[in-house]
């Protein structure tokens, strides 16, 4: 795996009613203008709103009735699917990029999830919470339970989360199906990139969520 370039959080886009995430801010920066995408596990639709009003051509699939109800109220492009299943019936690079958007820790198989979107768009954005934040390991170490988070509020009975990682068990995976990390950013606790001359390690201490630009490497 090779890493072409890693940068900080770029210009922040606000909306008249809101601020987007931080996270949904930085992943709309790793697209560019008049791209085409798909949003796989886009909730609401908010990322495909922020999107739009770059002059992205966005498309969506959500698994939740009631997710795809409310992106179809806002006018968004977006059909009832489920990443596990349904993105092998997309065609290879049907799309510039395809993002998963703190989902990948939702699918049955992340591996299988993560190479479609690579085959499916020339390009993959990937974030997700990451469970080697030091909050996390402090829940454990000195609570003894599974840890809860404001981004993760779910108790471990009745979340829908079920393959929990770390950024470094993110970058081991990304290594061994040759994908190549374009940009990559560990955003902290209050949504600050966590700074570019640190060690892995530390991102995986310190960063409580990962955002990933992705692409095939060279062996492909």
């Amino acid at each position: 795996m090779s890493v072409q370039e890693v940068l900080p959080l770029g210009g922040v886009a606000t909306r008249q009613s809101g601020d987007y995430r931080a996270d949904h801010r930085l992943v709309a920066d790793m697209v560019k203008p008049g791209s085409k995408v798909l949003d796989v596990g886009c909730g609401e639709g908010d990322l495909l709103q922020l999107l739009e009003m770059r002059g992205i051509d966005g498309r969506g699939i959500e698994l939740s009735r009631e997710g795809v109800n409310r992106c179809v109220a806002k006018g968004l492009a977006v059909v009832q699917g489920d990443a596990d299943t349904d993105l092998v019936n997309y065609p290879d690079d049907a799309f510039d990029y395809v993002i998963l958007s703190q989902t990948l820790q939702a699918t049955r198989q992340p591996r299988v999830v993560l190479e479609n979107l690579l085959r499916i768009g020339r390009r993959a954005i990937v974030s997700f919470p990451n469970f080697g934040f030091w909050k996390m390991r402090l829940q454990l170490l000195i609570g003894g339970h599974m840890p809860r988070t404001e981004n993760l509020p779910a108790t471990w009975y009745d979340t829908a989360n079920i393959h929990f990682c770390t950024i470094k068990d993110f970058v081991e995976l990304c290594d061994e199906i040759n994908v190549k990390m374009e940009r990559a950013v560990a955003l902290d606790l209050y949504g600050r990139p966590v700074p570019l001359n640190l060690p892995w390690w530390v991102w995986n201490m310190f960063g409580e969520q990962g955002v990933f630009l992705l692409s095939r490497g060279g062996g492909k």
